[in-house]
Order: structure tokens, then sequence, then C-alpha cells
């Protein structure tokens, strides 16, 4: 029994491993969320840099060319993400997707983000159905305890909220292109930006509080007011006095932390304010800074980013950017912040705490990317200038009259030439002897001596040298008719006239199939330079306006010089066909020319044959 059970046992084993893997099979094909969606990425957690859980967080992901594949998604609409377990719809909030640039920045709500921990869940996306189940409310990617959100992803109007407390600002603020996520709020020192009261804004004595935000300065002050809100005798304040951060509360007497580094300037920070059980503690960068003992005073006025309502001597507002600003009924933990800052920030731990998996279904190369470079000219289009535009419209006009004429053409030389090959053929038979043809009967001169029928006489009425062919017989009719005897013949002068006639005949079926050419070589000439001056003309404006608006970044320069140089590429798509196709034509057009150049060669010599004069002829047969 032993014995056979173990020469069964390779067979069983076997057995047992198909089953594991058509089971695993099964298990990962029933895994796929939606087969609408035809593509998904698997999103890794990497915690590793925490201690401590930092519970339910928002995770900012960052999307860009190389790690999503934008052409699969056109305007992010389709973008979902599903917990571990396949099922689990997390909900998220696009803060920027920019389909010219390939970069998108996306916030996405987890349960909860333990420490030390690789979790993961999934992208999906690729869903091309315009009548998808919507993805839900994108307010509800960021907890019930967060009062704000600001991304300051606006542009020339005032900071919206994104939860759904609708805490939007009053006052009109300055986008500054490239934050540290996607836009920022550029403040200029001299007025404030009011963020109107609200029941989820209102502070009670003694609450719970998180305040945090990316703040880049980009001059050294003194005492320079970052966040404020002042009412009556109580005040709460984050001051960067010459680089350093300080948080200075007022009430019943002013308590102010104690200084530490300064920031490094012109350089983007974390800073995170949470208060709790009477103490107050400042992070930078997502490590403790700063503890006071203090609580929070009660107020119901605005809060101010960027200064205050009335200037004193002592305080300045603040000169810089501020990114990413969140104000939360809670005291987060201290976890909590140091992943806000190491996910949000562009460090190298920003990129280990997420990362994206390789693409899974759809076509990831190939006809993918390519696609979503076409895709691209649409975007580039969005943003063309009207000069631009008046290029393009030159160059389409160049195009149409250019390749009408080349089909025109095209279709010409083809029935021309059916034309001169049937005519050589009833040469052929007819040059023999050119006296058989009656050329007092322009009947017989057009049925070549009553050979060609009236069918064969249509096919060869656009040929060239069936036009030649009439010109030579004519002057030959023309000459003869003077004459009373045919025996005399054609003089060499006669000849001469009749070869000049020929050459004429020669020049102007040359005019005829040269005509329209001209509109090819205008392509090939000019569509370049118009291409090119709508080019010049869209960068000038761009840095014009680059120039007048202080913002210097590629976010701002990129779109632009993209738009112009389309003309450019406009251009050159009329040239380069246009080459190509005129150089074919002339080609054909070179073969016709020489084909009938031949034939007048061949005419000119079989008629001083045929129509010797009458002493040549008896010079002949008395030599005989």
């Amino acid at each position: 029994m032993m014995k056979r059970h173990l020469i069964h046992s390779p067979r069983i084993s076997a057995i047992v491993a198909a089953t594991v893997l058509l089971t695993s099979m099964s298990h990962a094909e029933d895994t796929w969320w939606n087969k609408e969606w035809t593509q998904r990425q698997k999103i890794t957690l990497d915690t590793a840099d925490i201690t401590g859980s930092a519970g339910e967080s928002t995770v900012l992901i960052r999307l860009s060319e190389g790690r999503f594949q934008f052409a699969s998604s056109e305007n992010g609409n389709d973008i979902r993400f599903i917990s571990a377990d396949g099922k689990t719809v997390l909900p998220h909030q696009i803060e920027t997707y920019d389909g010219i640039l390939n970069e998108a920045f996306v916030w996405v709500k987890l349960p909860d983000v333990k420490s030390g921990a690789k979790d993961s869940f999934y992208l999906y996306y690729g869903n091309q159905n315009p009548a998808m189940a919507a993805a839900g409310k994108a307010s509800d990617a960021f907890g019930k305890d967060l009062s704000a959100v600001y991304h300051f992803a606006e542009r020339g109007s005032s900071p919206a909220d994104s939860t759904a407390n609708g805490n939007d600002a009053a006052t009109p603020a300055t986008t500054a292109e490239g934050g540290i996520i996607g836009n920022g709020l550029r403040l200029l020192g001299n007025t404030p930006v009011s963020i109107p009261n609200s029941a989820t804004l209102a502070w009670t004595a003694g609450q719970d509080l998180t305040i945090s935000a990316w703040v880049k300065p980009s001059a050294i002050q003194a005492n320079a007011v970052i966040f404020s809100r002042t009412e009556a005798n109580n005040s709460f304040r984050l001051l960067l006095d010459k680089g350093i951060p300080v948080v200075e509360i007022t009430g019943a007497s002013t308590v102010r932390s104690q200084p530490g580094v300064a920031l490094a300037p012109a350089a983007w920070t974390h800073v995170a304010i949470t208060t709790s059980g009477g103490k107050l503690e400042l992070f930078v960068n997502g490590e403790s800074y700063a503890i006071i003992d203090g609580v929070l005073p009660a107020m119901a006025s605005p809060l101010l980013l960027g200064g205050m309502e009335t200037t004193t001597a002592d305080l300045t507002g603040f000169t810089g950017e501020i990114d990413e600003l969140r104000i939360a009924k809670s005291a987060l933990p201290a976890a909590a912040v140091k992943f806000a800052f190491v996910n949000q920030g562009a460090s190298d731990a920003a990129l280990r705490a997420v990362s994206l998996g390789e693409i899974e279904g759809g076509e990831e190369a190939g006809g993918g990317h390519v696609m979503e470079h076409v895709m691209l000219f649409g975007d580039i289009a969005n943003n063309m200038m009207f000069d631009g535009w008046i290029a393009i419209g030159v160059c389409v006009i160049m195009i149409v009259v250019g390749w009408t004429v080349a089909i025109k053409k095209f279709f010409y030389l083809n029935k021309i030439e059916r034309g001169n090959k049937e005519f050589l053929r009833q040469w052929k038979t007819m040059s023999t002897d050119l006296t058989a043809l009656d050329h007092a009967d322009s009947r017989n001169i057009k049925s070549m001596g009553g050979n060609v029928d009236e069918e064969d006489q249509e096919l060869m009425k656009d040929s060239p040298l069936y036009h030649i062919y009439h010109i030579g017989s004519e002057e030959i009719s023309h000459r003869l008719h003077k004459m009373s005897d045919k025996i005399e013949g054609l003089p060499g002068r006669s000849i001469q006239a009749i070869r000049a006639s020929l050459d004429a005949g020669l020049v102007h079926e040359n005019h005829r199939l040269t005509d329209g050419l001209v509109y090819l070589t205008i392509s090939i000439a000019g569509g370049p330079y118009v291409g090119l001056l709508g080019t010049v003309v869209g960068v000038m404006i761009t840095f014009a306006i680059i120039a007048k608006s202080g913002e210097v970044n590629v976010n701002s320069i990129a779109p632009g010089i993209a738009s112009a140089l389309l003309a450019t590429v406009v251009g050159l798509v009329v040239a380069i066909p246009a080459l190509f196709i005129y150089s074919y034509l002339n080609g054909r057009i070179k073969n016709v020319m020489a084909s009938m150049q031949v034939f007048i060669d061949e005419f000119v010599a079989k008629m001083a044959e045929f129509y010797r004069p009458k002493n040549e002829v008896e010079t002949s047969q008395q030599g005989r």
C-alpha cells in the first residue's frame, strides 16, 4: 500500500497544483471590480517612516506620464479607487487633471493608515461609457472633522473650500503657479485673504483644533502674519519672525512659543498647529517644534491669511506663498501630521510612501501611446491663440487648394496616358505611309485614315500626342492645298515651318500639363513660413503675458509654447506631402513631354520621307 501511494503521489500533486492554479486564476478574475473599467493599477501605501497610527487620512496620489496612462482617461471622470477587497469604493477628489502636461493630483480618503505597514488599494480607469455611474461627492474625500480645506487651485477667483461646509473665502486671491501641489496662493503682504465665519469655523474656548499648511516665504520679515483671527481682546496668530515659526495666543494673557531653527528661505515647509488639553503644539516638517501651555479662545470673527484687519507697527503681512491649508475641529495625532508632511511633500520619502504598480488590462503600449499623443493635439489646440488660428487657417486653405489641384492632375495624367497608349498603337500602323491620309478630308485625319472608331477617338481626345498629330496633319494639308500636284511634295522650308508649329504645340501642351502646379510649389515654399510666423507670434505673446503677470514656471510657459509650435507643425504638414506629390506629378509630366518630343522627331522624319519634292524623287529614280 505504501508503494502504491508513492507511485501515485506525483500524479496527485500535479492535480492539486493545477486545481490551486485554476482556483487562484478564477479568484484573480473575480477580484476585478467592474468589467466596464478596462484598466487598473495597484497602489501601495508604505508607512515605514511613520510612527503610530494616523487613523482616517486623505492621501495625495500624484499621477504623471510614465506612471499613469492619460490616454485611457480623457478628463479623469472615469477614475475610481477601490480598496484591497475589490468591492469598497473609496471617496476621492480631483484637485487638478491636466491632459496637456500629463499631470494630475487626486485626493483619496482611506479609513485607517497604520504605521510600519504596506497597505494597498486599486486605481481603476479606462471606462469610455458616457453613461457610467457617478463617482460620488468629491467633498466626501475629506472627513467630517475637517472644517475647511483649501487647495488654491482656482485662477482669478476667491479660494474655494473643498469640503461640504462651503467655507469659501470672500477675497479674490492671486494664484501662484507651481505650488507644492498644483497651484498655490500668492500673498503680497498688503491685503489679507478673508474667510468669513460660519457654524463650522466658529471656535469655542478650549476646543481641540488643527491648522496645517505649506508655506514658502519669499523674503525675510520680522513678525510676518501668516494666519490670524482676532475678536475683541482675543487673538490667535501664526507668524514668521525672521524665518522662525511662532504661535501667539492672546486672551487673559499673551502666550508665545519659544523660537527655534529658522525655515529655509524660498523653500516649501509644512507647518501644523494642534491644540488639546490645555496644550498647543507646533510641528515643522512633521516634527514637534514647540509646545506651550494655552487654550484656544472663543472666537467667531473672520479668519485672515497673510495679514491682520488693522496693521500695526510690530506686525506685518506675510509675503510669500501658501498651499494646502486645512482647518480641523480635532487635534490630529503626531503620526497624522507626519504622514501629511511625507505624503504631500516632494521628497523621495513621498515617492516611497505612495507607489503605483504596473498597468493591468487594456493596451498599455503601442497604440495606447499613439492615441495619447494624438489626443494631446486636441488639448494643445484648446490653448491656441487667435493669431495662431489665422496661420493655421491659411495653411488649411493651402492644403485644400493644393490637394484639389493634385487630385485633378492625377486623374488628368491617367487619362492622357491611356489616350497616348491608344494613339501610339494606331500610329504604329499608320506611320508606314503618311500619304495614305487624305489631308483634304478632316474626318480622315481625325480617324487616322479610317482606322480609329468613335470610341477610340473619344479615348484619344485628351492625348497630347494626338493633339500634336493633328497640328502636323493640318499643317501638311494647308501646304499641300496650295499646290496643284501632290507629287511636288514639301520643300525643306515647309518642313521647317511645320516643325516650328509642332514645337509650338509642344509648348502649349506643356502649359496644359503643368497648369495648377504652382499651388503645390506655393504650399511647399509658403507652408513652413506661414507656420513659423504663427509660432513666432505665439511665442512672443506668451512671453509678453508671462512678463506682465510675473509668473515664470513651466506650467505657465508650456501651454502657450506648445500651442504656438502647433502652427509650425501644421505648416510642415502642408509642405511635406505637397513636396512628395509635386515630385511625383512632375516626374510623370516629364515622361509625357519626352514622349511628345520623340513623336515630333519621328513625325518630321516620316513627313520628310513621304512628302519629298518632285526633283528629289526624279534624281533618286535616275540614280537607280
